[in-house]
């Protein structure tokens, strides 16, 4: 075990203690926990000593005073998105996001808001908007970053455009007006303009520090947007209004602690409009930022050919990059008006001007749709994962990731790097905020050889000298921290940085705040998260990996740290972190854990009881695969680790119970009244849930009388022109036969020939949720085997179990990726509405009315969810589709006793208030079997599938059996 950052055990453990004893918040020191927050985005890992999660001010306060008592040093952190690696180190780590997280006040005649440090920047909009106001700046990460860690780094954005033209400036230090803040030995000051604030002694002498370095600050300092490198002296200046805030905005945590900021709003357009101008290069669209800045829209970004090339390798945004018009490089510019006339002929003027200056203009096209508005945002957005792993291409890595110039100079700048990279190998995407002159990128830097790594920091020496010459900052967005911060002499002269460290120690005489950032920092090839001596555990697998070249250590690389997954509303991902707002429980906590993993001794790898922990509130959910910018897939990494973890020691009960349901319930088919009458029973049915791990709270699903299959067997034959297998699922089969039927005449009245395996069959589903691996490879050939002359016929595989259909489609080419027959039934399964969507000469029977839709969690990572949608629609329903994310159920986790409140949380976050607060003749409509069965047991009746709407359409009962049915059914009467 290592010892707590470089402090001996004892002190360590002394630390922990009086953090203990005086903290009301969390106290962690665990070595999962530290690894937790051991990396973000960069390139770096630093083991921090211990993680504090501080519920109140006060607890900031007495954190504080605990680490000053015992020499440790602070590091604060807010979403943990920093790419430049200033939000880890070896110290101890102050994570913001958790409790402090409020808006504290809006006040829209001064246009100001007072917020806590942690609070999420879309939070704060979305309280700001009810005024008609905005917080400029605003990062891609802007519905999971922090306004604290914002500030430490002095963030900017799209809008930091609007912010430079209609509010106090581009960056976040400009839009700073006071902040509370407190300093290592503990001074609590709320600093502000003029000097408001700050102690007489201490204005003193930091107005000595400005005259004595002030002609050197405006001599040096580019004047350009977005200079975010080095420490704001600028706006120390007298000229600038001594602002002390602004000053200390920016500093990355390296002066004090922010315990609250006060920040200006800006006017939001009630209306945006958004232009594209297609150029023949990004360059030559870079040469006519000038000319749209004239025009004082609210955001001007641009996108490279390369970009485009390598989200068309990744099969991303396929539609969105269809709307684009011509051309090889781009201009993205947004906007605004009080009308959206106005907003519109704002968009035609600056086309009009385009089209005036010529000079290698493709086409222009002017998107009034807020829908049509956010696909192209998407694009724009998903740059960095876009270019993190391109299939056949290097890994790519952050380290010249934010240079800004002057944006009259852009395009040269953009030939000129374009040029450098070229000589030494180097290829990246280079799109981001042209209207101010930054650049983005991701290199193909090696950083896992001394050799590679040698390289890497010449390039960065001439990086620097390039942008450099054209007047630029080596940082224009994501700050210094150790990234850059070896290379500010270059920028500012070793005169000025020594004016740096005179800063920092005034603040900070102890030099415990954030050591090794932005004022003596570490090399920016030490610290390395990679480096030389990466030699990751080499594991043997059940999944082949394919995307990450066959390696397990690889896939769990592939997490970039951005966290997307920490978002607490909107889509699927991350269930279980939107009700814990726990690091350990989003997708990036899971992922650097097995990463960590991975570096111990090979005979302990899967033994982590840190990882197992983590995993445990993993739902599986298959959100991550869909929505992580880099396709992180968790539950199959999930799955791999239970298979090694329990490969020499029994699982839990309930990992049986449920992973082998398929077998239990073909088990009780021969007998279902006897086995309905233990688990229905109130008696019986306590002792079955505990026998299985089924949370007391829990209703077990009653095992239908007659299987599906046992249905059709029985029935007769029914002809049509086409022939199409559907799969009786377990759930489908066995406890809700009545959904199989109702899709099975829908698809004859369609006009197919329905055929259904005779033989029992099961995709193996809930065995991946346990990690019975090689039994579900077992599973998967027998399918294969039992379908083989349908697959190789080209017969398409319906079913009606998200789920289900999602194995074939996505675990099954994981596991058997070099087999013909798997990637046809890959390609040949259908979900059931997806299926009868792609017949064009397809009719649904017509019904009026109103239907809540809830989609299935696999069903959305596999396009299950949009043509239910759409078909419920064409049936002459009026659809209501919450973004309501996952229902908590996840197949059989949402049964577990240790699952049950976490459960019930993410049905409450949205899907049930919603259920509730729908009219009464409104249809509840689920596809998935688990968010039925989720929502019957918390909310009241159950929904029903798409199929049983289209048989309430056809004028014929859903089922003649239970009370809720009967409740469902009079909705549409």
């Amino acid at each position: 075990m290592q010892t707590p950052g470089a402090m001996r055990p004892e002190r360590g453990a002394s630390l922990e203690a009086a953090l203990r004893a005086s903290v009301e918040g969390e106290v962690r020191f665990s070595d999962g926990d530290r690894a937790l927050y051991a990396a973000t985005g960069s390139n770096y890992r630093q083991l921090p000593i211990g993680v504090v999660l501080p519920r109140t001010v006060d607890d900031v306060i007495a954190t504080v005073k605990a680490c000053r008592e015992h020499e440790a040093p602070i590091t604060s952190r807010g979403g943990g998105t920093s790419l430049a690696g200033q939000a880890i180190n070896v110290a101890v780590v102050i994570d913001f996001s958790k409790y402090l997280y409020r808006v504290l006040e809006i006040d829209p005649e001064r246009r100001l808001a007072r917020v806590e440090p942690g609070v999420v920047l879309d939070r704060l909009r979305e309280e700001a908007e009810e005024h008609g106001l905005t917080f400029g700046p605003d990062p891609s990460t802007h519905d999971h970053c922090t306004l604290g860690g914002m500030i430490g780094a002095n963030s900017c954005g799209v809008r930091s455009v609007m912010a430079q033209f209609y509010g106090p400036g581009p960056r976040t230090s400009d839009n700073v007006h006071e902040l509370d803040v407190l300093t290592y030995r503990g001074e609590r000051l709320r600093v502000g303009p003029e000097g408001g604030g700050a102690p007489e002694r201490l204005a003193t002498e930091l107005k000595d520090l400005s005259d004595r370095y002030g002609d050197l600050v405006r001599d040096r300092y580019p004047d350009i947007p977005r200079r975010v490198s080095g420490y704001n002296l600028d706006d120390l200046l007298p000229e600038k209004g001594f602002h002390v805030a602004r000053a200390l905005a920016g500093t990355e945590g390296t002066c004090v602690t922010t315990l609250e900021a006060t920040v200006h709003l800006i006017h939001s357009p009630r209306f945006r409009s958004l232009v594209v101008a297609g150029y023949e290069d990004a360059a030559t669209a870079a040469d006519h930022v000038p000319v749209v800045m004239e025009h004082k829209p609210t955001g001007l970004e641009g996108i490279d050919e390369q970009l485009i090339e390598d989200m068309t390798l990744l099969g991303k945004h396929v539609h969105e990059l269809s709307l684009l018009p011509d051309g090889y490089g781009w201009l993205v510019i947004e906007v605004g008006g009080d009308t959206k006339q106005e907003a519109d002929d704002r968009g035609r003027e600056i086309i009009a001007a385009l089209e005036k200056a010529k000079g290698g203009l493709r086409g222009t096209k002017l998107y009034d749709d807020p829908a049509g508005e956010k696909h192209i945002w998407d694009v724009r957005e998903a740059g960095l994962g876009a270019t993190a792993f391109v299939p056949g291409q290097p890994d790519t890595y952050e380290g010249w990731e934010d240079s800004a110039v002057p944006p009259e100079r852009l395009g040269d700048y953009l030939r000129a790097l374009k040029q450098l990279a070229g000589r030494y190998d180097y290829r990246s995407a280079l799109y981001g905020h042209y209207g101010q002159g930054c650049v983005h990128a991701r290199w193909n830097f090696d950083l896992t050889s001394v050799d590679g790594i040698r390289t890497w920091r010449r390039f960065l020496e001439e990086a620097a000298d390039l942008v450099l010459s054209f007047g630029g900052s080596l940082s224009g967005e994501h700050g210094d921290g150790q990234s850059r911060a070896e290379l500010l002499p270059k920028m500012f002269g070793d005169e000025l940085v020594e004016g740096f460290r005179e800063f920092k120690a005034l603040w900070d005489p102890d030099w415990q705040m954030n050591p090794g950032k932005v004022v003596a920092p570490h090399a920016i090839t030490s610290d390395l998260r990679l480096g030389p001596d990466y030699r990751p555990a080499r594991v043997k697998t059940h999944f082949a990996y394919p995307h990450d070249g066959g390696s397990f250590a690889h896939a769990t690389l592939r997490c970039v740290g951005i966290g997307n997954c920490r978002k607490a509303k909107g889509g699927v991902m991350c269930p279980s972190y939107m009700v814990t707002m726990e690091e350990k429980h989003s997708t990036r906590g899971r992922a650097h854990l097995l990463w960590d993993m991975l570096q111990g001794d090979e005979r302990d790898v899967w033994r982590s009881d840190d990882v197992l922990d983590a995993l445990d509130l993993c739902l599986s959910c298959k959100g991550c695969t869909n929505e992580c910018p880099v396709n992180v897939d968790m539950p199959t990494l999930k799955a791999e680790f239970l298979a090694h973890h329990y490969s020499h020691k029994p699982r839990p009960r309930h990992a049986y119970a449920f992973g082998l349901i398929d077998q239990w319930a073909r088990l009780v088919a021969r007998a279902p009244a006897a086995a309905n009458f233990v688990t229905q029973s109130p008696g019986l049915a306590r002792l079955a849930k505990a026998a299985a791990g089924v949370a007391p709270q829990r209703r077990l699903p009653a095992f239908a009388q007659t299987s599906f299959q046992a249905w059709f067997a029985a029935r007769e034959q029914r002809a049509g022109s086409r022939r199409v297998l559907f799969w009786p699922d377990t759930f489908t089969n066995h406890f809700e036969p009545e959904v199989g039927i109702a899709a099975v005449e829908e698809l004859e009245s369609a006009g197919f020939q329905v055929q259904v395996p005779r033989r029992h069959v099961c995709c193996g589903r809930p065995l991946y949720d346990y990690g019975f691996l090689g039994l579900a490879r077992r599973y998967l050939r027998r399918t294969l085997a039992a379908l083989r002359d349908e697959i190789r016929t080209g017969v398409p595989i319906v079913g009606v179990e998200p789920s289900c259909v999602a194995v074939f489609r996505d675990e099954l080419v994981k596991m058997l990726p070099d087999d013909e027959d798997a990637k046809r039934l890959a390609r040949q399964t259908f979900h059931f509405a997806e299926f009868l969507a792609r017949e064009s000469d397809y009719e649904p029977p017509q019904l009026t009315g109103r239907a809540l839709l809830h989609g299935h969690c696999h069903g959305r990572a596999t396009n299950a969810f949009a043509p239910e949608q759409k078909l419920l629609e064409h049936v002459g329903l009026v659809v209501d589709a919450p973004d309501s994310g996952c229902c908590g159920m996840a197949g059989a986790w949402g049964y577990e006793r240790d699952h049950f409140e976490v459960s019930r949380a993410c049905a409450e976050r949205v899907l049930l208030p919603a259920v509730r607060d729908a009219a009464p003749q409104t249809l509840l409509v689920a596809s998935g079997f688990s968010c039925r069965s989720q929502v019957e047991q918390l909310a009241g009746p159950k929904p029903l599938h798409v199929a049983q709407v289209l048989r309430l359409a056809r004028g014929r009962s859903v089922s003649d059996a239970g009370q809720a049915r009967e409740r469902q059914e009079s909705r549409v009467r």
